[in-house]
Formats: C-alpha cells, structure tokens, sequence
C-alpha cells in the first residue's frame, strides 16, 4: 500500500458503479475518498472539507461539469481537478483545461495512469502554492532561480521565448497546456499557432536525443503540450493498464 497520509480525494460522478470502483482503488492507495453524484453537492463538499483532489465526471445531472471548473477557479480554489469523461471531443477538452482544469482522462482508462496522473496534479498544486521547483526528469535539468538548463550535465543555451515556453511547462509539469493558453501567456493573443510549434520544434532539437520521438515534451495532438514527469506512466503500467467497463 503506499500511503498519501489521509489526502482528502472528492469523487464526483452520477454513476455510482464508478463511484464504487473508484473508492475501492484509491482507498487502497491510502487517500480518504469524499463523493458527490452532482454538482450541487461537490460544490458543498469543496467547501466544507477541502479536498486536495477533485475528480469530475463533466456529464452531471444539475450542471454541466466544465461550469464546476468555471465556479471553482473564479472563486479561487486551489483543489486539484481532473477531468474523467467519455467525451473524447478535442474542443470539450480544450475548454475544460483553459477554464483551469489540471489534467483530462477520457473513460475508460487505467488505474496505474489515473494514479499517476493524480500524483502529479499534487504536485503541481503544490508549486502553485508557492514551491520554487527544481525540474528534473532523465536527463534534462531545469533550474528556474538561477535560469539554466543542463542535458546530460552540459548547459543548454535558449532564447527567451524558448525559456518562457519551457519554463511554463516547467510550473505545470505533467499538465496538459493547450495551445491557446501557452500562446497568450508567451505572446499574447493574437499569435498563429505556427509561432509556437516553431519554437516547441527547437525547443526539441536542443533538449531531446531524439527529437522526431520526444521524451520530455509531448504533443496532445489537437491540444497543446505537456512536459513529461517522473511520475507519469511508465511503459510497465501502460501495458498492464486495466480498464473501468
């Protein structure tokens, strides 16, 4: 068992078959598992306990879930939300991390992948409590105090709008950024696309061994980027991945 020290986890879905997988796997996990099969009462429960991880089926019955997001982030929680849908359309998603969600796992998905994926969303709540973060993950090293950046111990040189890319997904390491977002924290709004995957393009030939197969930043195709952690999935748990029916 791997023990979170009792981390307060809001599960929140209509269907109470996945509410009960969900609480059997994640209990074990060593998280206290709080539930809501809507979104008045998620919003209530976010209130009165301050759970650190919220995971939101969008399909409610009261609420449209991604107006769940909209309310929590507008009010200023800080509670970590992962998106769990069998929406699989690349916009719903898109709106769903621009209104501020961590990450987004599409129904079904595996157990080893949803841990992971929670793991990292702590940790990014964390870093937006304050923590300056040494970013590390193979053999890149990112250094955000002193601004340096090393690839198997040699220091790589970038130009400002590429170390403002990196060092965005540095603060969200292991959350999906889409496009947009990226592009109006680096340029501001009215920037084509192109822009960007230019720079994430050299941003690869200077950070990647292989930059056509990259490691470190991934493309969510359709969505935007995401730098990969540690404690994203490994090849072992891909493979053995379970799927909820």
């Amino acid at each position: 068992m791997t023990v979170h020290g009792s981390i307060p986890l809001l599960i929140v879905d209509d269907e109470p078959p996945i509410r009960r997988f969900l609480r059997t796997s994640l209990a074990v996990q060593g998280y206290r598992i709080l539930e809501a099969g809507n979104a008045r009462d998620a919003l209530h429960i976010v209130a009165r306990e301050a759970p650190e991880v919220m995971l939101l089926d969008l399909g409610l019955p009261d609420q449209d879930g991604l107006e769940v997001i909209r309310h929590l982030r507008t009010t200023g929680s800080k509670v970590a939300i992962i998106v769990l849908s069998s929406r699989g359309d690349e916009p719903g998603k898109v709106e769903a991390l621009d209104l501020g969600a961590d990450d987004y796992v599409t129904k079904p998905f595996g157990m080893a992948e949803l841990v992971a994926r929670i793991r990292t969303a702590l940790r990014h709540r964390v870093q937006r409590q304050g923590a300056e973060p040494l970013f590390t993950h193979g053999d890149l090293s990112v250094d955000l105090a002193r601004r340096r950046v090393t690839v198997r111990g040699a220091e790589v040189k970038l130009s400002n709008k590429e170390w403002d890319i990196l060092r965005l997904l540095v603060l969200h390491a292991g959350q999906v950024l889409t496009h947009r977002m990226i592009m109006q924290r680096v340029w501001g709004p009215k920037v084509d696309v192109q822009y960007l995957r230019i720079y994430v393009r050299q941003l690869r030939q200077k950070l990647e061994q292989q930059p056509d197969q990259p490691r470190h930043i991934l493309t969510e195709t359709g969505i935007g980027y995401r730098l990969q952690t540690d404690s994203g999935l490994t090849e072992d748990e891909a493979v053995l991945r379970s799927e909820v029916e």
